[in-house]
């Protein structure tokens, strides 16, 4: 069986649909793209070819397989599970993001497109999305919100260092949905010879899906690393949760396996009842049709999207993957949230005990790990998707920290 054949019963109809989520809500001009888009998507889905030079790059290029850490000293601090960590943030460009970008580029030369547009919060996709764009040939034009784009400064750096043209954002909230409103109208500007490089699992049909599909390496691997290290497959496996494109990535080979349970992990901000200051889709969160498809948003009562938060720029989004959403009726996904300063407690922690920075995004699902591990026995198996590192973070870590030597360094770097 090819890596692109792999299939479950929640994946989605001929239309688009996870039940009654996805679909393509978009604007007539864009119509004529997605339906190439989605021709393109399932001829390479059976063409060995692409499968190989996908699978290529990934090795060659990103430096997969990534490792999956035994945290030796995180397991005996919690006093329960072992845990194990999905080190995402070892691939070039330092996040999961990479792997969506990759099979996206190779997909727009075979579609003889010269142009990328991506959107970006946390930056981790806008660093992939122009790595991928100096690496084949194309030229790259990123939408970012002017408010992230103050608090992801250093990959905003090297997106322009990359040959990207970065674009600040200055509607709305100035974050991530008015970047891919952004991101959008390019497009339908600029259909014939552009390619808008999604950054998660959603959008309009076949975005999620295609997404997934690239993504769905991460839980290929531990699915043959967890053999090799424990002879047998985990019991739980946790991620957090924006669009959907790490966990979805993580989770996908599993789905069948009734025996794993899955925690999909949202930003809970500053706290859950605090209206505008979280991003938790599944607190108050309603069925709503944005950006082209259908799913749970953040919303009034009128559809006007709502005010969100994080400590994170990568989880503040108003929506969720359509599969997530259909997951989560299912039953087969569970969601929990982590509020910031449980973000940043696993964040602490984690560096303190492995060594590894995790991204802040990334720290929300170790905050689901400290309170699981412990209520599982020691012969259970936990693997969190550490899905990118913490570089881009600094800004927020250290003024959150209240680092003063940090404060004083900027602030004689900005006489």
């Amino acid at each position: 069986m090819s890596f692109f054949s792999y299939k479950t019963q929640f994946d989605a109809d001929s239309g688009g649909h996870f039940g009654p989520y996805g679909g393509r809500y978009a604007p007539e001009m864009l119509i004529p793209a997605l339906e190439e888009l989605e021709r393109e998507y399932l001829k390479i889905k059976t063409d060995p070819a692409f499968e190989r030079e996908f699978l290529y790059y990934l090795k060659t290029y990103v430096g997969r397989p990534s490792p999956l850490y035994f945290a030796e000293n995180l397991t005996t601090t919690l006093g329960g599970a072992k845990i194990y960590m999905k080190n995402e943030g070892l691939n070039h460009t330092g996040a999961h993001k990479i792997n969506h970008c990759l099979g996206q580029a190779l997909l727009a030369k075979r579609m003889k497109k010269k142009r990328l547009i991506a959107e970006t919060g946390a930056g981790q996709h806008g660093v992939a999305a122009a790595t991928v764009a100096a690496r084949f040939g194309f030229e790259c034009t990123v939408y970012m919100g002017e408010e992230d784009m103050k608090r992801q400064r250093p990959n905003v750096f090297w997106m322009q260092r990359l040959g990207a043209k970065v674009i600040p954002v200055m509607e709305g909230s100035r974050t991530l949905k008015d970047a891919v409103n952004a991101a959008l109208k390019d497009w339908i500007s600029n259909v014939e010879d552009s390619h808008y490089l999604l950054g998660s699992t959603l959008g309009p049909h076949p975005f999620p899906s295609l997404n997934r599909d690239f993504q769905q390496i991460i839980g290929y691997e531990v699915k043959e690393q967890m053999q090799e290290l424990e002879g047998r497959q985990p019991d739980m496996l946790i991620a957090c949760v924006s669009g959907g494109s790490n966990a979805l990535g993580l989770f996908y080979r599993f789905l069948e396996d009734e025996s794993v349970r899955m925690i999909g992990v949202e930003a809970g901000g500053e706290g859950v009842g605090k209206k505008g200051r979280h991003a938790s889709r599944f607190a108050g969160g309603t069925l709503g049709v944005v950006q082209g498809y259908k799913t749970i948003f953040l919303q009034d009562t009128e559809g006007n999207i709502a005010q969100t938060h994080s400590i994170s720029a990568g989880l503040d989004y108003p929506g969720i993957g359509p599969q997530f959403a259909y997951l989560k009726d299912m039953g087969r996904v569970e969601f929990s949230s982590a509020t910031d300063k449980e973000a940043l407690n696993a964040f602490n922690l984690t560096v303190k005990l492995e060594g590894i920075l995790p991204a802040l995004e990334s720290s929300h699902a170790v905050a689901e790990v400290i309170k699981q591990a412990p209520k599982l026995s020691k012969d259970k198996i936990i693997v969190v998707n550490i899905s990118g590192r913490a570089d881009k973070d600094i800004f927020i870590v250290a003024e959150a920290l209240g680092d003063m030597e940090w404060d004083q360094f900027i602030k004689e770097q900005s006489k």
